[in-house]
Order: C-alpha cells, then structure tokens, then sequence
C-alpha cells in the first residue's frame, strides 16, 4: 500500500478482519497507546486509505480489494520491482488493474519519458509525484471492489493505444487453463491491453498458481514473460519454461 508503516500496515489488517474498529480496541490489539493509534489514524486517513468516525475507524476501499491489497504484500512489491526493471526511458506501456501491478508504478523513479496507459484507479497515487511519467487514465464504469474501470468505453478506448509492453495481474494461472479471474468484465480488459502489446507481462505471485477463476483470460503460451517468486514448485518452473515463456523468480 502506499507509504505505509509497518505498524499502519497491521491496522489495515485488522480493519479488513473486523470491518470497523475503536482507537481502543486497535491500542489493545497491537499493545501501544491510543494517542498512537490516533497519530496513526490520522496519518491513514491523510493518505486515504480508512475512513474515521467518532473514535472508530474503517477501511475506505472495497473490503475485497482490501483483502488482496493486504496480502503478500512484500513478495508483491519484489515482482513489480522486477517488473519496473525492465522499463527504459521513453517506453509506452500499459498496466491492467492488480494489486500487484499497481505497484510498478511506485519503481518508475528515476525513468524517464514513460507513458502509461491504464484502468487501474491505483496508479495515481504512485505517479503523482513523478514529472517524468505520463498517465493516461482510460474511462469507463467504476467497480470498487477492483479498484479499476471496466465496460464498452474502456475496451473502445484501449483500442486508440499501441504499447511496447502490457504488465498484466491475474487471479489465478495453471498450465491447463491458462489465466483466469472470476470476472467476465476484468477478462476482456486484460485481453485487449495485451493484445495492444509487442511484449506482455505477467505479474502474479506464487499463490496464484492452480488458482482456477471462473473466466479464461488466455493460455500460458499466449505471454512473453513471468515475473513470480521463488515459492512457485520446481515442476512448474520447468513446464512453464517448457512453452517458450521467459520465466523471471525473485
């Protein structure tokens, strides 16, 4: 998540456990005073990350997304950085919506000229301080639970756009049923950005392996490159290896 402490970290986790928290009940749970936990709310809501209300406090994102966005965060943050890595000066490229893609932009320091196009209404924060990175924003209708812009307009207007990479995030991948995700709407998406891409990139965890949603996305043969951790099993390594894709474990 975006700049957050280790200790603001833990509180989201709990938010996205428990739904809505007191300052006293988050002081007892992490054991440090309630004039920290109120520093640290303040802090979380300055960031817009939770909402508060009369001493209590909770999530401002969908408790879905919130979910994943909590989860491997750090082996997250290890694949976007890869990922970031092989973005030069002056590159067009797209991002889907993702937790884990979202993070690219936050390694984009120190690039130059990028141009991103993308659905993902995370990417923002990451680039806002940036000069040197260039966001477009696709329209479309708002689903909070993805954090992202889906529908006609947004697949019309990905069409307007030719990159030289699409770093795409997925809910599961299998070496028989290729990528999926449960969401028809999310599918399309991934599938037109990449196929506006000389490259195309997947970035997804080790745990998303024999994930099976209810949509296919594609099949593993139909990517370029993986960016996953060192958790995938060796076996998989090989398969993957196997189809052609350039396989990168961090």
């Amino acid at each position: 998540m975006v700049g957050l402490s280790n200790r603001e970290e833990q509180i989201i986790a709990l938010l996205v456990q428990d739904g809505e928290l007191s300052v006293n009940q988050l002081s007892s749970s992490l054991g440090v005073s309630a004039v920290t936990i109120r520093s640290d709310l303040r802090s979380l809501e300055t960031k817009g990350v939770i909402n508060r209300s009369h001493g209590s406090a909770m999530v401002a994102y969908h408790p879905t997304f919130m979910e994943k966005q909590s989860s491997n965060i750090e082996t997250k943050k290890r694949i976007a950085q890869a990922a970031a890595q092989m973005i030069s000066d002056g590159d067009k490229i797209m991002i889907t919506n993702g937790t884990t893609s979202a993070f690219i932009a936050k390694y984009l320091y120190g690039k130059r000229d990028v141009q991103i196009v993308t659905n993902s209404t995370l990417l923002s924060a990451y680039v806002r301080g940036n000069p040197n990175i260039s966001l477009t924003m696709v329209g479309g209708e708002f689903r909070p639970s993805a954090e992202a812009l889906v529908g006609p307009l947004t697949l019309a207007q990905l069409e307007q756009y030719h990159v030289g990479i699409t770093f795409a995030g997925t809910d599961g991948f299998s070496l028989t049923h290729g990528l999926t995700t449960p969401l028809t709407e999310n599918a399309e998406i991934v599938r037109r950005m990449c196929s506006q891409a000389t490259t195309k990139v997947v970035v997804a965890d080790s745990t998303k392996f024999n994930q099976i949603g209810f949509v296919r996305i594609c099949s593993l043969e139909d990517i370029d490159v993986l960016i996953t951790d060192s958790n995938l099993v060796d076996s998989a390594v090989k398969e993957i290896e196997g189809l052609g894709i350039k396989l990168i474990i961090v």
